[in-house]
């Protein structure tokens, strides 16, 4: 299947946070992931809220809205990539975040969950050796797929445990 056009700077899909408090979002995802912000992309609505920012992390644009009054909380989840996942969970959790998974191997690969201030679940992954990067003719099954280890079963419960309490930070 081709992968269609986008403009330079842009993924095939990008991620919209609409959140309370955008420009300090904003300020985390710069400070926290290397982000850059696009600053011609910066609209203000009537209003005076911010109707769309951008922030460009590696290969992927996140853009970012002022929720208006009335507008339903809706917190995003999130998958971003990182050379260095423990210097970045230090910078996420010193500008407020919230440790939901600590670092724990994935099949060869080293993931955490952090929950940004604005209640947004971020997947901080560093990739390794991933199980999955093997040639199909290398690859050897592997029983531990289908058995609960317990690094597995940390990381579905504290995702059930984040998901079920989730709030408006706000409220």
């Amino acid at each position: 299947m081709p992968i269609p056009a986008a403009p330079e700077g842009y993924a095939t899909v990008n991620p919209f946070i609409i959140t309370r408090d955008a420009e300090e979002l904003m300020r985390f995802v710069v400070e926290v992931f290397g982000g850059a912000e696009r600053p011609e992309a910066r609209t203000v609505d009537d209003d005076g809220l911010l109707l769309q920012g951008e922030v460009v992390v590696g290969t992927t644009t996140v853009m970012l809205a002022e929720r208006k009054p009335g507008w339903p909380f809706t917190p995003s989840l999130l998958q971003v990539y990182v050379d260095d996942l423990e210097a970045t969970l230090e910078r996420a959790l010193s500008r407020g975040a919230r440790l939901v998974t600590r670092p724990t191997d994935f099949f060869g690969t080293t993931f955490a969950r952090v929950q940004d201030p604005s209640a947004n679940l971020w997947w901080v992954w560093q990739h390794g050796e991933a199980v999955w990067d093997e040639p199909a003719e290398a690859a050897q099954p592997d029983e531990s797929w289908d058995a609960a280890s317990a690094d597995l079963t940390y990381i579905h419960d504290t995702l059930l445990d984040a998901m079920s309490t989730l709030r408006d930070p706000a409220s």
